[in-house]
């Protein structure tokens, strides 16, 4: 099968990179990989760098000739494999950057979220006017349609959080965040009482830390931490001026797991960060 003529996608990319960590473990290099496997050492390549689709039986076979025996892990790589995931996100592929599809097929993935927010609220918590009103304000400016189809996007991306077997997801904001005022104070007000609805969810924490709690890991930074079907297939999201940025390096999965379980006890319990979050919206 000759590579993709679209470019991998981060999923494709991330199974291609486990796929060479095996290798790399198992003190092969590419050449001898390929000796093993039976196949060139362009298409052993591109396979790790996502260009080609494997099928599960491949990958099984791959990660057993690298002497893997981690069974889990194994099988959560094979769930990885064939081609690009032909998802919603696709009919934005000419118009969104890729960095935005690529945002939106790890969530679909994803076993479980935690994200942390400092100024902005998380995306996935946001409400059509809260969103509008923060995309708005990018720079350079964005042409008005270009706005609403940022703003859709977000919009669907927010499913994952209501079909049938819904992602679990837990929100460290700061209270920062809930007193920004984005939109207006009605644009804010329907954002808080927004957010105090979806943390009332089973499978939805919102934790709030307050101004009084001081200085903390991760302020700097809005993040999500994915988890993936077993540890090591984790994500990390960074939310930048210049786009989204994925780590998935062991040594980054440890340090961003550090930060959140550092920033949760930080933070309020769900109660107590909904009672902070009605107070304010009532100031509004």
């Amino acid at each position: 099968m000759p590579p993709s003529k679209l470019p991998p996608s981060a999923r494709q990319r991330r199974l291609g990179a486990e796929l060479r960590r095996l290798r790399e473990h198992a003190g092969l290099s590419a050449t001898g990989a390929s000796a093993l496997l039976g196949a060139t050492q362009s298409r052993v390549s591109n396979i790790e760098a996502g260009r080609y689709a494997v099928s599960a039986d491949r990958v099984r076979s791959i990660a057993h000739s690298y002497t893997c025996t981690d069974q889990a892990l194994i099988d959560a790589l094979a769930g990885m494999s064939g081609g690009r995931t032909r998802g919603w996100w696709e009919e934005y592929r000419e118009i969104l950057p890729s960095g935005a599809l690529d945002l939106a097929e790890i969530e679909h993935h994803a076993a479980s979220m935690h994200i942390t927010s400092v100024i902005h609220m998380p995306g996935l918590l946001q409400t059509g006017e809260h969103a509008r009103a923060v995309i708005s304000d990018a720079v350079p400016p964005l042409a008005p349609p270009d706005v609403e189809h940022r703003v859709s996007h977000r919009i669907k991306r927010q499913a994952v959080l209501y079909r049938d077997d819904p992602t679990p997801l837990t929100a460290i904001v700061h209270e920062a965040a809930l007193r920004m005022g984005f939109g207006g104070r009605t644009v804010a007000r329907a954002q808080l009482e927004h957010l105090i609805e979806m943390g009332e969810r089973k499978h939805i924490s919102v934790l709030v830390i307050p101004f009084g709690a001081g200085t903390f890991p991760g302020s700097g930074q809005s993040t999500v931490y994915f988890c993936g079907p077993v540890a090591q297939l984790d994500t990390v999201q960074l939310d930048t001026d210049h786009g989204s940025e994925f780590l998935d390096a062991p040594a980054q999965l440890v340090k961003y797991r550090t930060v959140l379980d550092r920033m949760e006890k930080s933070a309020l319990n769900p109660a107590k960060s909904r009672a902070l979050i009605r107070r304010i919206a009532q100031d509004n």
